[in-house]
């Protein structure tokens, strides 16, 4: 949820553009909405409201919309004209790089998305191999865009990997092999518009934030685990990035000090050697490999879905070594959390990934963990929940980032 803070504006007009976000950010998070309530919300007075909707009305941003049912009919006037946004006024472009796979999708007002594209890349493949087969996807989901939709303000994306958002600069991704990769400078040019570019755990935080379930919490965790491990950090609406952009690198939390795996940071011991798929894939046929009859052999064997998914199928189906294994990696992961929740203090958590997929699998020993180890009762106030599974979250995350710098607050972000 967003503070009175962040959303309250100014009559000054010098600063009308922090008024207008201050309007488009009430209007998205609580809309229909009246005038008057927008009035309320936002401390702006009803004739710098009634300007400003009137504006947006005239751009086609805005639509009446009947009542607002929610809002504050005192005495026998007339009920008052509801205002929504129209998801189709504008656009923006949303490009997910991650380990392995590119995702590109066009985004309306509210990150639903459209014309959703993806490829592969191998790990061996250069950053501008990789880039270059990404904005040939762009120009596709640009093209195939459907006659009349609204203008694009611009384009987001969520990349793998330490990020300086100021530069648009992917400065460390050890996963992919890349270092000081100028991802904004090569989409500004190659077309034309707008780009914001920023971590792609601190994007889907963002989206949460903004359009998922995280839109009711002030302070708000999001962690990611796949190839990677890293966590999202939104403060009233705000990502907390940290003085050198690396806050919530969570993967490279040092775990086990002593006898850990060498982690693609340099370190040993690092939770993403722990819980993130690769990791589990190992250790899981390692497990396979001792007992090739067991029933996580035989699942393994089968081929359906990828090994991550077999492998919770086997634990789903009784095999009670790769439960044991799957409750330890929740084990790790909740050590780590109550590490964050001790030096973050979020009113929620929200887990993706294979966190989310095989929640059933980690979520209780994740809540055991962090309720025993938090500080006094930080571990119990904290809510843990699952955001949404699928490839999407990331887009949705690229598509917040873009939306937030080029439309509910583009004057926070005029200097990009």
């Amino acid at each position: 949820m967003l503070s009175r803070q962040g959303m309250t504006g100014s009559n000054i007009l010098a600063v009308k553009s922090h008024n207008l976000s201050a309007l488009l950010l009430t209007l998205l998070l609580r809309q229909p909405i009246s005038r008057v309530a927008l009035a309320e919300c936002t401390g702006l007075s009803t004739t710098t409201v009634t300007n400003l909707v009137n504006e947006l009305l005239s751009q086609g941003i805005v639509v009446e919309d009947g009542s607002d049912e929610r809002g504050d009919r005192r005495g026998a006037g007339r009920r008052r004209t509801a205002l929504r946004l129209v998801p189709g006024a504008r656009h923006v472009a949303a490009v997910h790089i991650d380990v392995g796979v590119v995702r590109v999708a066009m985004s309306d007002l509210h990150a639903g998305l459209q014309r959703i594209y993806s490829l592969s890349h191998p790990l061996t493949a250069s950053a501008h191999e990789v880039l270059s087969a990404t904005a040939r996807l762009l120009e596709q989901a640009l093209a195939e865009r459907p006659h009349g939709a609204g203008e694009v303000l611009g384009i987001g994306v969520g990349a793998s990997g330490l990020v300086d958002p100021a530069r648009g600069v992917n400065l460390l991704a050890p996963n992919l092999g890349w270092r000081d990769v100028h991802i904004c400078d090569f989409f500004r040019t190659r077309f034309g518009l707008p780009v914001c570019v920023d971590n792609n755990v601190r994007a889907m935080a963002l989206g949460e934030a903004l359009f998922g379930a995280g839109r009711d919490a002030r302070v708000l965790a999001f962690v990611y685990d796949r190839i990677g491990v890293g966590a999202g950090l939104v403060v009233d609406g705000h990502v907390f990035r940290g003085s050198g952009g690396g806050a919530g690198e969570i993967g490279h939390v040092t775990i086990l000090p002593e006898g850990g795996e060498r982690c693609g940071c340099g370190n040993s011991g690092c939770l993403e050697t722990l819980v993130s798929e690769p990791a589990i894939v190992r250790l899981a046929e390692r497990l396979a490999a001792a007992e090739p009859d067991g029933l996580l052999a035989r699942h393994l064997a089968r081929g359906q879905g990828s090994a991550i998914e077999r492998i919770f199928a086997a634990a789903r189906a009784g095999d009670s070594a790769v439960r044991s294994l799957l409750e330890e990696r929740g084990r790790y992961m909740g050590i780590a959390l109550a590490t964050l929740v001790n030096i973050f203090n979020p009113e929620l958590i929200l887990l993706g990934g294979i966190l989310a997929q095989g929640s059933d699998l980690f979520l209780p020993a994740i809540e055991a963990t962090v309720r025993q180890r938090a500080f006094a009762d930080l571990g119990r106030k904290v809510r843990i929940g699952v955001a949404p599974v699928g490839d999407q979250v990331g887009l949705v995350g690229a598509a917040a980032l873009a939306l937030d710098a080029f439309f509910y607050r583009r004057a926070e972000y005029a200097d990009l």
